[in-house]
């Protein structure tokens, strides 16, 4: 942990000040010790992240998963920008004007947008539920400009008003509630702040309630068993893409159709080892946007994508 990284969180339970004991230092940052705050709650820093959950909770799908793919995602390993682009394609600006905000990546998983706007200059907090921090940390931890927090959207340790801009892509579908998850961040953003959102959308029913169906079964079995279920998804891709078949197959067990077999393999296995996954519609996110004191609401292709700006 950053030792700066004090002046913008707070308590979770009580939002008051943390202070800082029986820190050891490691390469410039805090690698153990104990934040608390005046009203006796305490929390650990341990292996250069501050921990403001006891666990990974519901997300333990995803620690498992951003460890076995840790690199898959990541632009700096695998060469093909696509973090960056996707990037670009949700928001309304140029990445260059990331530079020097402060930026929220909510749901930061192992860091693949954290380490877009690390890039560009920004300077970012990538918070998640799950241990994927420690692969953020493993990714881009020690970057200057890149602070990690293992803690719950729902109840953040983080100060309000304070980030210029909040993105959260493919995350609050997984959560409980990802209404509730959306106010709760909305709180962090300044005025005038930019919010850009991505989670599934609903419309494609035939997939929808066949995965449904699935995820039945496919959540209870242990997480190395799914993994290794899920490479089927390599090659069945090319019955996948073969005409009438493939489309029926598609409708019957769906798996990822990434070119690339590791993304592929990935992809399935993230869509079917969550424990919550809901599904949105653009007039029900338009709402939470709208409800929560939002203006200038854009819709961006791919999913339910959208941002807005705080009043």
């Amino acid at each position: 942990m950053k030792p700066d990284l004090l002046n913008f969180i707070c308590c979770p339970q009580c939002e008051g000040s943390v202070n800082l004991k029986n820190e050891i230092y490691e390469k410039g940052e805090i690698k153990e010790g104990v934040l608390f705050c005046n009203n006796g709650h305490i929390y650990k820093i341990a292996n250069f992240i501050p921990r403001f959950v006891k666990d990974d909770a519901y997300s333990s799908s995803f620690s498992y998963e951003w460890t076995r793919f840790r690199e898959t995602q990541l632009d700096s390993k695998n060469g093909i920008n696509l973090s960056e682009r996707q990037f670009q394609e949700r928001i309304d600006f140029p990445l260059n004007e990331l530079r020097n905000k402060f930026v929220l990546d909510a749901g930061c998983g192992m860091g693949r947008y954290a380490e877009i706007v690390n890039k560009y200059g920004g300077v970012v907090v990538g918070m998640d539920l799950s241990y994927a921090v420690d692969s953020a940390l493993k990714n881009i931890g020690f970057e200057k400009n890149v602070h990690l927090i293992q803690g719950d959207i729902l109840n953040s340790p983080l100060k309000k008003e304070i980030f210029d801009f909040i993105y959260s892509y493919g995350v609050l579908h997984h959560t409980p509630n990802a209404k509730m998850g959306f106010k709760s961040l909305s709180k962090f953003l300044k005025k005038e702040g930019k919010f850009s959102l991505f989670v599934y959308d609903s419309y494609e029913k035939a997939i929808v309630y066949s995965s449904d169906f699935w995820r039945k079964i496919t959540v209870r079995l242990p997480k190395r068993v799914l993994y290794y279920f899920c490479f089927i998804a390599v090659p069945l891709y090319y019955i996948y893409r073969l005409p009438v078949v493939g489309h029926f197959l598609k409708a019957v067990f769906v798996i990822s159709m990434w070119p690339w077999w590791r993304m592929r393999w990935l992809d399935t296995f993230d869509w079917y080892s969550p424990k919550y996954q809901s599904k949105h519609t653009h007039a029900e996110v338009f709402q939470w946007f709208d409800q929560s004191g939002f203006k200038d609401i854009k819709i961006f292709n791919f999913g339910v994508t959208m941002q807005g700006t705080k009043n």
